[in-house]
């Protein structure tokens, strides 16, 4: 065993009595969940045993207590129980001591996990103080860092890093980071603990993590346990941790106000006094109902909450289901009176309602003949604006060939004058082709005529022709070749230049037909002109007629808004409400009485009054002002008109 396992049995050897496992123990960890340590607390208020107890309970404490302080202050156990100092490097001292703490809690954790025969749970003693040993090697030599509230040391930083060497424990870290209730960086990284004890996977993370001193080096200092060889020991030690099986319950657990204190009195017993396997399983059995009816209060507790809740939220919706009967009472005796009071009111407006039936009917159907009207007025504008435009369109189109035409015609009496110019340049072409032949004619004749006086000659004189005859005939016969090959080439031109006219005949041929098919897309058009001016003239006068009966429409629609109008219309003005006349404003007495208009409902005396006639509401001529009788009239000669 390690050098503190051997510490830890000479401490042992020192005391005057020896504990068992079912007795209490002297602690000074904090409880990690409320189950933990509402068991610690049962278990710690028994009876004090005797003095023999006690004989052996007071160096056991004093001896923790040390060898608390000595971890935390770099002083290896040994030197304190024996009150020698090693010489070594503190730093060096603290890896030792924390590297003996490790191996031991490791190995009371296994023992007593395989000897329990269960899975573990997050009250399990060996286990939190596992949690406890290594959150101590981990914060070893652990770099502060500085904020504006102060320096601060935390172990969530190292561990943050495995979430980037190893992609898989992204849920871990995930999880910790979302846990409710944990606000710490030490809270988060405790979370982290729990849960990758549970997935088995703490050996393989911490080897990741020690295996890059280089990003270690941002979060310890130079001889910390994570830099040196005591971290790869202690990630060797953690494989031994795949054995066990635990299921540890993490929500609504204080993970960041716990105190991370090492109880050394688990490792301070005597194998000699341990426990007899019938105890062991009394104390499973013992462990599982305690779990049992912890797990059952939990139940009954969230159910006692809910319901409460439930009780809450019904008394408050009691309250207010009376609060609005009661309400709604008053709204009822409130809607009672109105009730009468509408009784009283439709009875006369029924009266009113049945006169103005029959004018909303006129009114409806003068409505639905100007929607009527509107929508064959717009439909007649659309095609207008249509026609208005292929009207446009034909025109321009008619502009553009009438000015090619005049450039045609221009064009054709222009080539006309050319075909008569190349007729009469043929014509001339050809009497002097002929008068050509004829002097070729001429030509041969008297060559003839030259060659047979030659002939004569010779048999006249022959020493003659003999010396004269080789260059007579030379020169007769050059100007012969002579004379033919002009014949030839004034002929050849002339079969050119009659060619060439001819082509240009035909040429002139095809174009004057092509102006005679424009003459007639020309006649075309004037007539599609004409159809769409008529179309035009024919719609501008069934617009005519339809804006007449437009109007018509409008003058019936102003009678029937002002008959509307007077029978809604007008409120009907009370007598007390008026002391003087609306129009001549003079103050109403006994000599001058009141008169109501029955068209606008106002009051005025009986000079601004006395006008009568007929409205349509009423079966006879009737008293109007002076007003309304001059609108009535106008609008009587407007329609009449």
């Amino acid at each position: 065993m390690a050098d503190e396992a051997g510490e830890v049995n000479t401490a042992v050897e020192d005391g005057e009595a020896k504990q068992q496992l079912d007795e209490p123990e002297v602690s000074e960890t904090a409880p990690d969940c409320e189950s933990g340590g509402s068991d610690r607390q049962e278990r710690t208020e028994k009876p004090a045993p005797a003095a023999a107890e006690s004989s052996w309970s007071a160096p056991i404490l004093s001896l923790a207590r040390k060898a608390t302080e000595t971890i935390s202050s770099g002083v290896s156990y040994a030197a304190v129980t024996s009150g020698f100092l090693s010489p070594k490097d503190p730093m060096a001292i603290e890896r030792s001591n924390l590297l003996s703490m490790m191996k031991l809690s490791i190995k009371v954790l296994i023992q007593s996990s395989l000897s329990l025969g269960r899975t573990l749970d997050s009250d399990y003693p060996p286990l939190q103080q596992f949690f406890v040993v290594l959150e101590h090697c981990l914060k070893h030599g652990l770099k502060a860092k500085k904020s504006f509230i102060g320096q601060n040391k935390s172990i969530w930083g190292p561990l943050e890093l495995i979430e980037k060497l190893c992609p898989e424990s992204v849920n871990i870290a995930t999880s910790a980071r979302d846990l409710p209730g944990i606000k710490t960086g030490l809270g988060r990284a405790r979370a982290w603990l729990h849960l990758a004890l549970m997935q088995k996977t703490v050996a393989d993370y911490m080897k990741a993590l020690l295996d890059r001193k280089d990003l270690l080096s941002e979060f310890y200092d130079s001889g910390a346990l994570m830099m040196e060889e005591e971290g790869a020991v202690i990630g060797g030690l953690l494989v031994g941790l795949n054995v066990i099986d635990a299921n540890l319950c993490i929500k609504g657990e204080d993970l960041d106000s716990q105190v991370g204190v090492i109880d050394f009195s688990l490792y301070l017993k005597d194998p000699a006094n341990s426990e007899t396997p019938k105890d062991d399983a009394k104390m499973t059995a013992i462990l599982d109902q305690k779990h049992y009816i912890e797990e059952l209060n939990r139940h009954l507790s969230g159910t006692v909450t809910d319901l409460q809740a439930k009780m809450d939220s019904i008394e408050k919706t009691n309250s207010k289901l009376v609060e609005e009967l009661t309400a709604a009472t008053d709204r009822i005796n409130s809607l009672r009176e109105e009730q009468e009071q509408l009784r009283k009111e439709n009875e006369t407006i029924l009266q009113s309602s049945q006169k103005k039936e029959e004018v909303r009917k006129h009114l409806q159907d003068s409505q639905v003949e100007l929607e009527t009207y509107k929508q064959t007025r717009q439909g007649l504008d659309e095609m207008y604006n249509v026609v208005w435009k292929q009207y446009k369109e034909e025109k321009h189109i008619r502009q553009e060939l009438e000015h090619e035409l005049e450039l045609q015609v221009g064009l054709k009496q222009e080539m006309e004058v050319a075909m008569k110019l190349l007729e009469k340049d043929t014509h001339e072409k050809q009497d002097t082709l002929a008068a050509l032949r004829l002097q070729l004619d001429q030509v041969k004749t008297l060559n003839l005529q030259m060659f047979h006086k030659a002939q004569v000659e010779t048999h006249m004189n022959p020493r003659f022709l003999s010396s004269q005859s080789p260059r007579l005939f030379s020169v007769l016969r050059l100007g012969l070749e002579n004379e033919l090959r002009t014949e030839r080439e004034q002929r050849q031109s002339l079969q050119k230049a009659l060619q060439r006219e001819q082509d240009n005949s035909t040429e002139l041929r095809t174009q004057l037909q092509q102006l005679q098919g424009l003459h007639t897309e020309l006649q075309d058009l004037k007539h599609e002109k004409q159809q769409l001016q008529q179309t035009c003239e024919q719609q501008e006068q069934a617009l005519q007629e339809m804006g007449l009966h437009l109007s018509q429409s409008k003058l019936k629609m102003e009678d029937f808004k002002e008959v509307n109008k007077a029978l809604k219309g007008h409120a009907w003005l009370k007598d007390d409400e008026a002391t003087q006349c609306k129009q001549c404003e003079k103050e109403f007495s006994i000599a001058r009485r009141k008169h109501h208009c029955r068209n606008c409902g106002d009051i005025y005396c009986n000079t601004c009054s006395s006008n009568e006639l007929a409205l349509p509401s009423y079966p006879r001529p009737v008293r109007v002002c002076d007003v309304c009788h001059a609108l009535l009239l106008q609008r009587s000669s407007s329609t009449g008109s």
